[in-house]
């Protein structure tokens, strides 16, 4: 979307740019990287793990130590990668790096990919003359084998000596797996005159349900970058509300990976005011780590392996919340609804169908269902909207599904695509 939409929200005007809201005071920033906050470098290099011989491996630096704070997969078998961030975090919030490999999940690897997470850790701290416990590890693609330590400490070494701060864009890069491109999105702001940034990036096409958590509170990984002068608890309280209201709004295929990790650092050289969580530089604050946070995760379901649709799905009149997530889940998750999307099939017996099992708790004679403005289902029955108008917004590349529940008053949302041919052609031939 080109064309600059102006919403009305809570009396503030909020730009609608590319999929991005932004509060009036925020800037989106042209070309971005991970690098465009003050006091960051990175990295984007070959170690040798995909057979491809692309980039495979990336390093974040920041010059002065950073508060950090992350959200982490559910998943049981939780990648060793992760189990090393979450523990990292239960000692200190402070962290200057976060390395970085693609190829090798190193997940369900036993007490050798525990070792081995350790290990990648502590090489880049001797390197970069920080301690490991600064130091984040995060790794994305096959799960079950176990890490070439030999190639990966090469790589690091690599990666320590091609820090730049105009690496940014190479190590979106690095991450990728079955990305189709690398994924970006940087905001700035004022605070007193001073100019504050945050940037991301994030890698994810497959494998993407996401149900993270925020700490101590192919697969998607994002990393976050930002020079504001934060505190440690507003930084995690800011950071569960961005992942909530993006990374956990979003689906491909329904399934939750291993590794699911999004990192955040504030290295405070904005010099400004610290941010609190108490005035309205934290909300402008948290509003552009929000943005960021949507804008990546959409960007995720845009390159959503093989899919040709971008569908948003939103639920309201909910009896609970708990309620309206369960029914826009089954929806955005149903293979049913996805494949019909695909084909252009306007069948809304199959949203309604999910909407049914999902285990919300609705009146069904009570429930509309619209396609963008167009109404399809009234009281529970078809509203008698001709299917070839139906058709003509299914058939589009974005469009969105609502249901109105009219059983209370919660609500909400998620971003989704279809299924293609495509999507299982990818994953049938992945390598296993």
């Amino acid at each position: 979307m080109d064309a600059i939409e102006y919403l009305y929200v809570a009396n503030i005007i909020v730009k609608k740019v590319t999929g991005i809201h932004l509060m009036n005071n925020h800037k989106q920033i042209q070309s971005p990287s991970i690098t465009s906050p003050k006091g960051f470098s990175s990295s984007g290099i070959k170690c040798g793990l995909k057979s491809s011989g692309n980039l495979d491996m990336a390093l974040i630096y920041s010059e002065t130590k950073a508060i950090s704070a992350g959200a982490f997969t559910t998943n049981l078998f939780a990648a060793a990668p992760v189990k090393w961030c979450k523990n990292k975090l239960t000692k200190s919030s402070y962290a200057n790096a976060v390395i970085i490999n693609s190829g090798n999940a190193n997940a369900c690897t036993g007490e050798l990919g525990d070792k081995n997470a350790a290990e990648m850790a502590k090489y880049a701290a001797d390197l970069l003359n920080i301690t490991h416990d600064r130091v984040f590890v995060a790794s994305t693609g096959r799960i079950g084998t176990q890490m070439p330590m030999d190639k990966i400490k090469n790589g690091i070494a690599l990666a320590v000596k091609a820090l730049s701060s105009n690496g940014g864009h190479d190590s979106a890069l690095a991450i990728m797996t079955t990305d189709t491109c690398p994924k970006e999105v940087a905001v700035s702001f004022e605070i007193d005159g001073q100019t504050v940034t945050i940037a991301g990036m994030v890698k994810g096409a497959g494998m993407i349900a996401p149900t993270m958590q925020t700490h101590p509170h192919a697969t998607m990984l994002s990393f976050i970058t930002t020079d504001a002068n934060i505190t440690p608890e507003f930084l995690n309280q800011a950071l569960a509300e961005a992942v909530e209201s993006s990374f956990n709004k979003i689906s491909v295929d329904g399934d939750m990976s291993t590794n699911d990790s999004v990192i955040v650092m504030a290295n405070a050289m904005s010099q400004t005011t610290l941010l609190e969580g108490k005035c309205e530089h934290s909300r402008t604050f948290a509003e552009a780590l929000k943005a960021v946070a949507s804008g990546l995760a959409k960007k995720i379901v845009m390159d959503g392996e093989g899919a040709t649709k971008f569908v948003t799905i939103e639920v309201n009149g909910a009896p609970t919340y708990a309620d309206a997530r369960k029914c826009a889940q089954a929806i955005s998750n149903s293979l049913l609804c996805k494949t019909a999307w695909f084909g252009g099939d306007p069948n809304w017996g199959r949203v309604i169908a999910a909407a049914g099992y999902s285990g919300a708790n609705f009146n069904p004679d009570k429930v509309n269902l619209f396609y963008d403005h167009k109404q399809v289902v009234k009281d529970g029955g078809d509203a008698g909207t001709k299917e070839e108008d139906l058709a003509d917004i299914i058939k589009k590349k974005e469009f969105t599904v609502r249901i109105e529940l009219n059983s209370g008053s919660h609500s909400f949302s998620m971003w989704t695509s279809d299924l293609s041919y495509e999507y299982v052609k990818i994953n049938a031939d992945y390598h296993t």
